[in-house]
């Protein structure tokens, strides 16, 4: 009515928006291409809502008026999700509907030939070297010509070349032209070998010539999303189980190091454990619906329990938000991915819960964005302004997965379960998996890793045995999310001064500060200051001026953070306990295999009690020790172990102290943690007095936990020394001549020349020793240099600055004392606990070689800090 035949509506207006007659919007204009986007976007949309009537019209008039030949320079992931996937979804239910003998009866696959068409215009971008598409290609001229103006580009987004392989392969499935799938299918195989291997996380954007990571920034949202989500589908619709062998690679990182439910943080790719930025986009809304169709529904109702709660503060979800929840960036241009993952979780669990999410959808769109001439994207959430543009996703997703969400069976002519959805809700039906298999299914994946996941079980499942439709199931896991997002938006109030004595000082003094105090949190909220819980068990401090409640505040938060980094940085110096070891002595280790351990701030201090704790390891139960222990008999005289986790770590120590245990060992229940890739951190009391807790307490991270287990495993019988720092096997073994041996990773022995006991015990005279000292000098070292320059952001100030502190009262929480400082936000670096000084002095007098001990070259070191600070650059430029 007001736009046709332009590419989009502009609903304020009330006209057609025509690529160069209006602003340039940039980028996103590239997905223009006067070729009518949002009825080629809307076809199969009308389908599914019963209006085949005006189906056939739409595709008469696509059929009659649409030229794909003009002289536009258009983006390849947009022009394929949204027109190829458009005209190949239309095509789908044209066939469908011309079958049962209805509709369409004159209609002779004129969709599919249109498709054809744009398959061949769009494959002159995929001539490079890596088989990585460019990102914009000319419609009428390609690539190379100087007309074209196009084919200068180095750079893609992992998304964009990685979101080609449903419609291209279903395009070879329809035509029986094979080249289209073979030219998808080397892009995803070329993205699958540059992956990172020992995180296997792919980065942002990657060099189409070279392959190089450009920004080594992973997540699940904007510029990767439909890369996993292709993957997935690729394997329902194709059949060829490689697809579903990288998804899973992939999805096991990502649980392992993006997923900290309900929130899914960005990481760096080469350093997983280190969080990339302090917001989420909403693009990764995608991802529970994508969760539930891979069958893991816990962390899928956690995720969208959080952003549902975020649109509930906002009535739409920002396009960015902040840890804390805040706006980061305050568009939305009516994007359906939410609803997407309503529509999935309502399947899934049959719970009409999602019904009510779907009802509040549906009417925040008609009181918020509903306007004379269609839907008005939101240009502020905050303040309800309206932008004149409706995407051609509002009509292609949007109302397609909320009216599925509401439709009965028999209101839907077709049964869309014969059907999988694109990234564009375009509908391709899975009966292509059998036809015109024109690419051969060889297996091209390579060097899986072994995958322990029990949810991988259920991929692909069926809804029905998977969650016999009780709502009580999805309500039990959303339960404990309920007050995760504050109920109200933050108002600014402008604060009431304080007197303070002679200048200005912030309400709240870095020195008073406790992070489980809750009038803290609403005072730091009022300043602009983010709380962030790490994944080690630390917080980190982050302020955000402009989202302070005034200026006054915003100054307030920018002292109270230069407060926080000096008394950190003082507490540093002066409070630090240093590493413990933990000494495996029982045949065939012998004192050779010494372990990294974080120590307690309660129980017997190792550093006064020279000879340490000896005694034979037995795991509790329960294994968290939170509650009374169970086999008292089996750790009464013995060192206990516990998992981390449920409960405070005094509590653990009572329990086993309780049982008869001469000392506890807690180890990490972060899958993969490592001292040699995350900083120590001492275990820190409940707040109340630990007097009566006398037995030693060590924390080891998972890596080195498992050691201990492993040789549980394979000797039973395995007898440890809590210390201090590492003893010499002379001391130990009272001068007893045994075989000297060291170990490596795999646990086997070899031989080694003898080396005298006397040698060890000269070298251990000096102060301040640990076996795995030479590791943890390197691991001091590189956190140390891992620091990105300080530098004023372009705003005014007060500047952003990060600084970590710790909590004190929270579960497994670390201590006070063990501040942790970095500059520059979102670009977090850590410093290590052990004091630099102490460092050098560790390196000289280490006497055993523990059986992973490697001296990082400097200049190893220094290539991984210029890539550590390129990394932090390009994030500066950080765009949507």
């Amino acid at each position: 009515e007001h736009a046709y035949p332009a590419d989009e509506l502009m609903p304020l207006t009330c006209r057609g928006r025509v690529r160069g007659q209006e602003p340039s919007r940039g980028d996103v204009d590239d997905a223009l291409g006067k070729f009518s986007l949002t009825l080629i976007d809307t076809l199969d949309t009308l389908v599914v809502l019963n209006k085949t009537k005006e189906f056939e019209e739409a595709v008469r008039k696509v059929v009659r008026d649409v030229n794909l030949d003009n002289d536009i320079v258009v983006s390849v992931f947009e022009t394929n999700i949204r027109v190829l996937g458009g005209l190949l979804g239309g095509h789908s239910v044209a066939i469908m509907l011309k079958e049962k003998g209805e509709h369409m009866q004159w209609y002779n696959n004129e969709l599919l030939q249109m498709a054809k068409q744009l398959g061949y215009k769009l494959l002159p971008a995929f001539n490079t070297t890596s088989g990585l598409p460019y990102p914009r290609i000319n419609l009428k001229f390609g690539m190379r010509k100087p007309e074209a103006r196009t084919g200068t580009e180095t750079d893609t987004c992992t998304a964009c070349a990685g979101t080609l392989i449903l419609e291209f392969a279903a395009l070879s499935r329809f035509t029986g032209t094979s080249i289209f799938e073979e030219y998808a299918r080397k892009a995803l195989d070329f993205l699958w070998e540059k992956r990172q291997r020992s995180s296997n996380l792919v980065g942002v954007t990657i060099n189409i010539h070279t392959g190089d990571w450009v920004r080594k920034d992973s997540g699940v949202g904007a510029g990767i999303d439909s890369y996993y989500e292709y993957l997935l589908k690729a394997y329902v619709l194709l059949g060829d189980d490689s697809f579903l062998e990288r998804f899973n690679t992939h999805y096991d990182a990502i649980m392992r190091y993006i997923s900290q439910p309900p929130l899914l943080l960005d990481v760096h790719i080469h350093k997983p454990m280190l969080n990339a930025r302090t917001w989420m986009d909403s693009l990764l809304a995608f991802f529970p619906g994508l969760q539930v169709l891979k069958g893991d529904i816990r962390p899928a109702i956690e995720t969208h329990e959080m952003l549902y709660q975020v649109i509930k503060k906002h009535n739409f979800l920002p396009e960015a938000f902040t840890t804390d929840f805040r706006v980061h960036w305050a568009q939305h241009p009516l994007r359906p991915e939410f609803a997407e993952s309503t529509y999935f979780l309502y399947k899934a669990t049959g719970d009409p819960y999602y019904l009510e999410v779907g009802k509040t959808l549906i009417e925040n769109l008609n009181k918020y964005a509903r306007v004379p001439c269609g839907f008005a994207a939101m240009k502020d959430v905050r303040t309800g302004s309206h932008e004149d543009r409706m995407d051609s996703f509002f009509l292609a997703e949007m109302f397609k997965y909320l009216y599925l969400l509401f439709a009965d069976k028999e209101d839907i002519i077709f049964d869309i379960e014969d059907y999988i959805f694109t990234t564009e809700a375009h509908l391709l039906p899975l009966w292509l998996s059998t036809t015109n298999q024109t690419v051969s299914k060889k297996n091209t994946t390579t060097e899986y890793t072994e995958l322990d996941d029990s949810n991988f079980d259920w991929t692909c499942p069926n809804t029905q045995i998977l969650f016999p439709n009780d709502p009580m199931y999805a309500q039990s896991i959303r339960e404990p999310l309920k007050n995760v997002v504050d109920k109200s938006c933050p108002r600014g109030v402008v604060r009431v001064e304080e007197s303070f004595g002679s200048g200005p000082k912030p309400p709240l003094r870095a020195r008073d500060f406790m992070a489980s105090n809750p009038e803290h949190l609403e005072i730091l909220k009022k300043m602009g200051v983010s709380l962030i819980h790490l994944k080690d068990g630390r917080v980190q401090l982050v302020q955000h001026a402009i989202q302070a409640a005034s200026s006054l505040d915003a100054e307030d938060g920018l002292r109270f953070m230069q407060e926080m980094i000096e008394l950190s940085s003082q507490q540093q110096k002066e409070q630090q306990l240093p590493p413990r070891a933990v000494q495996i002595v029982s045949h065939p280790f012998f004192g050779r295999v010494v372990l990294t351990a974080g120590p307690a701030q309660f129980g017997m201090d190792l550093s006064k009690h020279k000879s340490g704790t000896r005694g034979f390891v037995a795991s509790s139960k329960p294994y968290n020790g939170c509650s009374e222990i169970i086999n008292p008999e089996m750790v009464m005289g013995k060192i206990a172990l516990m998992q981390r986790g449920q409960c405070m770590f005094a509590e653990k120590a009572r329990n086993i102290q309780k049982a008869g245990a001469i000392g506890g060992i807690v180890i990490d229940d972060n899958e993969g943690s490592s001292s040699d890739t995350a900083p120590l951190f001492q275990m820190a009391g409940d707040g109340k007095n630990t007097d009566d807790i006398t037995i030693p307490m060590l924390f080891l991270f998972n890596k080195e936990g498992n050691i201990i287990l492993d040789a549980i495993k394979e000797y039973e019988e395995v007898e440890v020394l809590l210390s201090d720092k590492a003893k010499d096997r002379a001391t130990i073994f009272k001068g007893k001549m045994l075989p000297n041996y060291i170990f490596d990773s795999n646990l086997e022995v070899e031989n080694m020349e003898q080396k005298s006991f006397e040698n060890d015990s000269e070298n251990q005279k000096s102060e301040k020793t640990t076996s795995d000292s030479q590791d943890l000098s390197s691991v001091s070292q590189e956190s140390m240099e891992e620091s990105s320059p300080v530098s004023q952001p372009d705003s005014v100030p007060p500047a952003d600055v990060d600084s970590a502190s710790i909590l004190s009262s929270k579960e497994d929480s670390c201590p006070t004392e063990n501040h942790e400082t970095a500059i520059h936000d979102s670009e977090c670096t850590e410093l290590d606990n052990q004091p630099q000084e102490q460092s050098k002095t560790e390196e000289e007098s280490s006497p055993n070689v523990s059986w992973d001990n490697k001296v990082q070259p400097m200049e190893s070191i220094l290539a991984d800090w210029n890539e550590d600070i390129e990394a932090f650059e390009m994030m500066e430029k950080d765009e949507l």
